[in-house]
């Protein structure tokens, strides 16, 4: 009879053991998949679906939306190096005169990152950035062929995710009778782990058109937005809103945007 209560016990602690052992793993994972929801550039499949709500636009205040679908595929190259492909594939609403608006498909941007497979505490990728002139009507493109160099970089302390992307394109080929490509684009994004898969996080997206007419240059928001990591099954999904207000905008720029964002990941095992 002790001999059975005794190894009830063991038996009892050893399943206590395992249980515990089980929940530090599926915390320990959760956490890994929140820290790696941060970083553009992790190693797992992404299907990004980001809406921006543009609000404010010209003398009419008119509103523009457009609907970014922007999948993301990793590479392996070797054993050292990782190719870390991103699309963003822009469905827009745009007002033009008349209180009226054209939709479509816009000019499709593609990004090649290389960057290291086992990265430092620095984590980064650089590699050409393309715009393929795409879009079903020239208002909602530049019909150009442009490209240039694009750099990300982030690191991740504790809870916290410190990181910026950056490029720059030319137009190189395309319709002569359009005005040319020079654009800035850069997305500093600082993120905050505040427990059960919860965070804050501001991104603004900062443009710049050199071709512009001095003044009319730049477009940069301020902003912060609230955000979630959950689980749908065993899906992992990272959604998250903000608000942004342009500081600095040319005359006919918006004057606020609202962003809503909802991306499925598929980690690789």
């Amino acid at each position: 009879m002790i001999k059975k209560t005794i190894l009830s016990i063991i038996l009892f602690a050893f399943l206590g053991l395992m249980n515990i052992q089980a929940q530090e793993e599926k915390q320990e994972n959760d956490f890994d998949i929140e820290k790696a929801a941060q970083n553009p550039i992790a190693s797992m499949y992404v299907f990004p679906i980001q809406n921006n709500t543009q609000f404010g636009i010209g003398s009419e205040n008119r509103t523009q939306n457009v609907t970014n679908i922007q999948p993301v595929i990793p590479v392996g190259l070797g054993e050292n190096v990782n190719l870390i492909i991103r699309t963003i594939i822009p469905l827009i609403d745009q007002p033009i005169a008349d209180d009226k608006s054209e939709f479509g498909l816009g000019d499709i941007a593609l990004s090649l990152f290389f960057t290291p497979r086992k990265p430092g505490k620095l984590i980064w990728g650089v590699g050409p950035a393309i715009g393929l002139p795409t879009a079903t009507n020239p208002v909602l493109g530049t019909e150009k062929w442009s490209a240039g160099p694009a750099i990300i970089l982030l690191i991740q302390p504790g809870g916290w995710t410190f990181g910026l992307v950056a490029q720059n394109t030319w137009s190189f080929a395309g319709n002569s009778d359009r005005a040319e490509v020079n654009q800035f684009f850069t997305n500093p994004f600082i993120v905050r782990q505040i427990g059960k898969g919860w965070y804050v996080n501001s991104a603004p997206i900062i443009t710049s058109n050199w071709n512009a007419e001095s003044g009319q240059e730049w477009l940069v928001p301020l902003g912060a937005g609230l955000g979630v990591v959950f689980r749908i099954g065993k899906l992992p999904i990272n959604a998250q809103m903000g608000y942004y207000n342009y500081i600095i905008k040319p005359d006919n720029g918006p004057d606020w945007q609202l962003r809503a964002q909802i991306n499925f990941l598929f980690p690789k095992h």
